[in-house]
């Protein structure tokens, strides 16, 4: 192994130098990124930096030979990336907003070789970074950040429950059409996402907007809105209410979800159809709408 060389993009401007060398040196344990920043080892424009150093554009980082996981190149197929382009709902030069479909993980891992953020790191040849995540099953509006700058205010925008994201569902049983408020802490276990109070504080609002009540089947499609992006919150806040997601494999009601497959709905029933928040680059209020797949809207006149 020899040493490397690294510039520094405006996607890891501001970056500490220590998180810059995490990212890069996939799998290197901590102790041994801050012991050879130490002793000198990584250098920053031929010169010594601490770990807390806040990298700018073009500074040009000298990395020692150090074994890294080997990481298989992904491939990304034309179909996956003509799926993503037609899904562009906006794009400037600082964001891209696509409405991902269901079943595309938004990242590798678990089984997945390659996910959106992969995908349109080959299309786009930059680096480009998700905002925030979706399930796999889920469907919906997807914020991309093509700055660092642009992720970082979107990121505060988050985490100060600046950002509205609204949602589409369809749910077991007939629930009565006013707002139900979900206030109920969610811990992660090593498998699911559960309520528990030594979990994390978390709250989803259930808004019903059309209720089917045939003899054989009963359910409400209902808008949802989050105030806290806990994992699978939707999911688990719809089953603690009593009125499970349809076609949810993980946290469903088993005879709920065979009725909507024998009717033919074979995926999740959830939708980030909105998206409200301000643009980091022209500063305006902006809402992005992404419509129901043609799927869930053929189920829907279905029933």
């Amino acid at each position: 192994m020899a040493v490397s060389f690294q510039t520094v993009d405006e996607f890891s401007q501001g970056q500490r130098l220590d998180n810059y060398l995490v990212k890069i040196l996939k799998g290197v344990p901590k102790s041994h990124i801050y012991r050879v920043i130490r002793k000198g080892e990584v250098r920053v424009n031929k010169g010594r930096k601490k770990a807390d150093y806040k990298l700018k554009v073009d500074d040009v980082v000298r990395i020692p030979p150090i074994k890294v996981s080997e990481k298989k190149p992904s491939h990304v197929s034309d179909n996956l990336k003509k799926l993503l382009s037609d899904a562009i709902l906006y794009e400037d030069k600082g964001l891209l907003i696509i409405n991902k479909p269901s079943g595309v993980a938004v990242h590798s891992g678990s089984g997945v070789d390659t996910g959106v953020i992969e995908a349109l790191r080959e299309m786009y040849k930059d680096p480009v970074e998700l905002v925030h995540r979706l399930d796999r099953a889920t469907s919906g509006v997807l914020l991309v950040a093509k700055k660092r700058s642009v992720l970082k205010n979107l990121h505060e925008q988050l985490n100060k429950h600046e950002m509205e994201k609204r949602y589409t569902a369809l749910v077991k049983g007939v629930w009565s059409k006013k707002r139900h408020t979900i206030d109920a802490p969610l811990y992660q276990n090593s498998r699911y996402t559960v309520v528990d109070a030594k979990g994390k504080h978390a709250v989803s609002h259930f808004q019903p907007l059309k209720n089917f009540n045939s003899e054989d089947f009963k359910a409400s499609l209902v808008e949802v809105t989050i105030e806290t992006g806990r994992t699978h919150q939707i999911r688990v806040h719809a089953k603690y209410s009593g009125h499970s997601l349809a076609g949810d494999d993980k946290y469903g009601d088993k005879e709920f979800d065979r009725l909507v497959k024998f009717k033919g709905l074979n995926r999740l029933f959830l939708h980030a159809h909105q998206l409200i928040f301000t643009n980091p680059v022209t500063g305006d209020i902006q809402k992005v709408n992404a419509p129901l797949s043609v799927e869930l809207q053929e189920f829907l006149e279905k029933l």
